[in-house]
């Protein structure tokens, strides 16, 4: 489609071949395809003066799951059971999420994206669930990547419930990291039996911002609709901010 939205997607860097590679899941350019996007990978990068700039070639961003996130980012010590970090990565994204907050472009935060947009604002993270909150479900349940682990339970009045066209769900997991502290101008969205976060999304009415732990991605060709009715909302909103700023320049 010419005329299809074009939906920034970040993307990690990883020694392969004793060079160092951008790598992204293929699941992300996948489900924004099939929703009616067209992605388009942003790396991280040495110079922080470019981060905005990508945002310029696009018209919505979708944060991505992987690495932990530096723990300084939000004034806290190293847990010991905390895993990689990626510093350059940190930046960029944090970066960008400044930018895309003050240009109100639409985003989707997966995963380790909704934990970077939650810091990247000013909340917090729960470290390491398995020994900070005993008790918890196996949120890192490993396996297949479409294998449901638990259930969750959306805000009815959200946008995620009206986005995903849902209320309780039985998502996929893989994460040993959670938003603690809410950033200010966000509120809960979704939540898991045991009481963690698992979404948030913007407070401001202009702002169409969700993040999710879970991983919609891999569950697009599921018989359950919510997973393709979230990434089709976030491209229609996309759609919604191109013609918005056509109208700008006319």
């Amino acid at each position: 489609m010419p005329d299809a939205p074009l939906i920034g997607i970040t993307a990690t860097t990883e020694m392969s071949n004793n060079a160092p590679r951008i790598r992204l899941n293929a699941a992300y350019a996948a489900a924004i395809e099939s929703a009616g996007g067209v992605p388009l990978v942003l790396a991280p990068l040495h110079s922080l003066s470019s981060a905005s700039r990508m945002l310029d070639a696009v018209d919505a961003l979708l944060l991505t799951g992987g690495e932990d996130v530096d723990p300084e980012r939000y004034d806290e010590p190293h847990h010991e059971a905390l895993g990689t970090v990626n510093a350059a990565r940190d930046a960029t994204e944090i970066e960008l999420v400044t930018a895309v907050h003050a240009r109100r472009l639409p985003v989707l935060a997966i995963c380790r994206g909704v934990q970077l947009l939650n810091v990247a604002l000013g909340g917090s993270l729960i470290q390491d669930i398995p020994s900070q909150r005993r008790g918890a479900l196996a949120h890192d349940a490993g396996g297949a990547h479409d294998v449901r682990s638990h259930d969750v339970d959306v805000a009815p009045a959200s946008r995620l419930a009206h986005a995903l066209g849902a209320t309780h769900l039985a998502v996929n997991s893989f994460h040993h990291q959670a938003v603690e502290r809410i950033a200010e101008g966000f509120r809960l969205a979704a939540w898991s039996s045991d009481d963690l976060v698992e979404a948030i999304e913007s407070e401001d009415a202009a702002w169409w911002a969700v993040g999710v732990q879970w991983h919609p991605e891999e569950l697009t060709g599921d018989q359950n609709p919510w997973a393709r009715s979230l990434f089709r909302t976030f491209v229609q909103r996309a759609i919604d901010v191109r013609g918005e700023r056509r109208k700008a320049r006319v």
